[in-house]
């Protein structure tokens, strides 16, 4: 009898907004090195849904019954399978107290798939530098914009899945109630060197959230010399979603909304997209890819606000 193929998956899947459109993608890499890639996406879904979509359909895609060692950043994903299935299925797919199951349909289709094959769950840490964890989510991104019509003014020029950007910016701002006074601080880390983060901070006397955060990233971007690869973290959808998906449009109508009215704080919009014609940026929502470089920044964006 012939030894069943081994393969390894990895898998990741999301939504912006949640729920909203959303997508996902798998990597499957066989015994002998050969990698398969698979995309797809959903408009109007969750994060979950597009976890567990994405481990359905790279299962389906194996030919045979295989030795899978399947990857998840997804704790809704691993948990599920290894830990809350069994009692599912034995309740006639009900939770504890009669409850129904969130997304049967798909806990159905991907129980009916591992039937099929052997597998190892694995939980990776998401965002970690993993190269193929990095790469399905920035599939998964892709095909989530490409459903969504996203496209960046730097879109083409993004650093590729798994490559170290040369600087990266984390950002805060604080403002106790619109219309006042605010202050906002960034961190610019140079990476592969030993120099230290470099700390800037600034104040407005009279401005909003969404204005701040735009002066924050563009002090911070203007402050990292021309052509440098940079991954931005953005703190809030505002500033992930107008620099991804909202920039292109508005500068194609002239610098209107789609409903004709004139884009909100269009100076530093403008300024922005100047910046991002200068260098390649990875845009990274913070609330999904966490990181240490914004540690302490709340407290000097506070502090900002009122300098003693």
């Amino acid at each position: 009898m012939t030894d069943r193929p081994t393969v390894t998956i990895y898998t990741d899947g999301g939504s912006l907004p949640n729920p909203g459109p959303g997508g996902w993608a798998a990597v499957l890499i066989a015994g002998n090195g050969y990698t398969k890639e698979l995309s797809g996406a959903e408009p109007d879904t969750t994060n979950n849904r597009m976890e567990l979509t994405a481990a359905i359909e790279a299962l389906r895609a194996l030919k045979g019954s295989s030795r899978v060692t399947l990857y998840t950043d997804s704790e809704y994903l691993r948990k599920g399978i290894t830990e809350w299935l069994p009692g599912w299925v034995a309740r006639g797919w009900r939770r504890k107290g009669d409850r129904p199951v969130e997304n049967e349909d798909l806990w159905r289709a991907l129980y009916a798939e591992t039937r099929r094959h052997t597998i190892d769950w694995q939980w990776v840490k998401g965002h970690a530098g993993n190269e193929y964890n990095e790469r399905v989510d920035r599939l998964a991104t892709e095909a989530r914009r490409r459903l969504t019509g996203e496209v960046s003014p730097a879109a083409d020029r993004l650093a590729p899945a798994g490559e170290t950007p040369a600087y990266e910016i984390a950002l805060r701002v604080s403002v106790p109630k619109p219309g006042s006074a605010g202050g906002w601080a960034a961190r610019i880390a140079a990476t592969g060197e030993d120099a230290s983060p470099e700390t800037i901070t600034g104040r407005n006397p009279e401005t909003t959230s969404n204005r701040l955060i735009l002066e924050a990233a563009l002090a911070a971007l203007q402050a990292i010399p021309g052509g440098e690869p940079v991954r931005l973290y953005c703190p809030d959808d505002y500033l992930y979603m107008g620099l991804t998906a909202w920039l292109a449009g508005w500068g194609a109508r002239g610098w209107k909304t789609k409903s004709g009215s004139p884009v909100k704080h269009q100076d530093l919009w403008r300024a922005l997209a100047d910046e991002l014609a200068r260098r390649p940026v990875d845009c990274a929502l913070e609330r999904e890819r966490p990181t240490e470089l914004a540690r302490g920044l709340d407290r000097l964006a506070a502090d900002a606000v009122e300098p003693r």
